[in-house]
């Protein structure tokens, strides 16, 4: 674990590097993601200025979920952005085969091998939202509730990180997965509501199915304790647990069926 640390510390900073050459394309991913959010966060406004509340959550408690998927969002996109590159930019050309007789775990060579500018842009419109949002709800904190934020933060991410790669895993047998991954991927747009607003199939769906709802409606519903959640959303880290424990697994499983290109 340690090795791996300090490997990942010299991929990192020879990232950074290079982003800091190129200061100016950094600046804009970074602002373009932003002002997306804000796009998106505008969207929600506009209609809460019309209505007070929809299906009883008000502004600020949606914004507050939406914080949540953001910010947790953020980790998968600085550090795990690479998985969606796997089918194209790894196996297609074979440039898995050059990791696969390196002495490192392949999966960590292709994380490590991006860190992805975007996701600060992401990071810094969670934090913001985050903190525009939690003075407006009335909630107690203390070190105990800041302590269940990061942990839901990180739990968030490593949801995402999980369904990203086990999405991206049948590249191994398709080539190319970017279009399932990317298909999935947008149903976390479900996620940055209340999934009480749909309809009981979809709720199903992303809470037992395609987990999105616990990427933020679920930790979220810790502190709003208004949809009779709370206990539930103490499972937020043990389904992060078993869905990177059930992605790394299919993933392993993709790796034994791996044919070589042969170039």
């Amino acid at each position: 674990m340690r090795r791996y640390t300090k490997l990942y510390w010299e991929f990192a900073k020879s990232h950074m590097k290079v982003m800091m050459e190129y200061r100016i394309d950094f600046l804009i991913g970074v602002a373009s993601v932003m002002l997306e959010q804000f796009a998106s966060i505008f969207f929600v406004k506009v209609v809460f200025d019309h209505i007070e509340q929809i299906n009883g959550w008000s502004f600020y408690e949606i914004l507050f979920i939406y914080g949540i998927a953001a910010t947790g969002r953020s980790i998968h996109q600085i550090f795990f952005d690479n998985l969606w590159t796997l089918g194209w930019q790894y196996i297609r050309p074979g440039k898995l085969d050059r990791l696969l007789i390196r002495p490192v775990n392949p999966l960590f060579h292709v994380v490590a091998d991006r860190l992805h500018q975007d996701g600060f842009g992401q990071l810094i419109i969670g934090l913001i939202i985050l903190g525009t949002a939690i003075p407006q709800l009335n909630l107690v904190w203390g070190a105990t509730e800041i302590a269940m934020l990061v942990i839901m933060i990180i739990s968030s991410g490593l949801i995402f990180v999980a369904i990203n790669l086990f999405f991206a895993t049948f590249s191994f047998w398709m080539i190319d997965s970017l279009p399932i991954v990317w298909a999935v991927f947008n149903l976390s747009d479900f996620a940055r509501y209340p999934l009480t607003i749909y309809h009981k199939g979809i709720r199903m769906f992303l809470t037992w199915i395609i987990p999105y709802g616990f990427t933020a409606f679920f930790p979220a519903a810790y502190f709003i304790d208004k949809s009779g959640y709370k206990e539930f959303a103490l499972w937020t880290p043990v389904a992060a647990v078993v869905c990177c424990v059930l992605a790394y697994a299919f993933w392993n499983r993709g790796l034994k069926a791996f044919a070589s290109t042969g170039s």
